[in-house]
């Protein structure tokens, strides 16, 4: 491609959307993630009676694991949900940009 494309793409107001979308989303999911981690650190340094405990009383499995197994589980979900969005409304916009430039 050439320069004067890129340039119709970079100021094509739909590239503007797509960029603040994506970066959007990208910030609130990485909060969340990071929410989640945060929580899950504080739980360990200040209610280590929680995690400690366990599941159920003649059980060797305690409370900790399962939290632990949720915090990563939960980071494939909101990879998934990241990748659901890119591959809909994020793909869409992609497309719309590049048949507005090729015009």
């Amino acid at each position: 491609m050439n320069d004067s494309i890129y340039l119709s793409i970079q100021n094509s107001p739909l590239f503007k959307e797509l960029v603040r979308k994506r970066e959007r989303f990208a910030w609130i999911l990485s909060a969340i993630m990071l929410g989640l981690y945060a929580a899950f650190i504080l739980l360990i340094a200040y209610g280590s009676h929680i995690m400690g405990a366990k599941l159920t009383p003649d059980s060797s499995i305690t409370w900790g694991i399962p939290i632990g197994v949720g915090l990563i589980v939960s980071a494939f979900i909101l990879t998934a949900i990241y990748v659901h969005r890119a591959n809909g409304e994020f793909d869409d916009l992609n497309n719309a940009i590049l048949k507005e430039a090729g015009q």
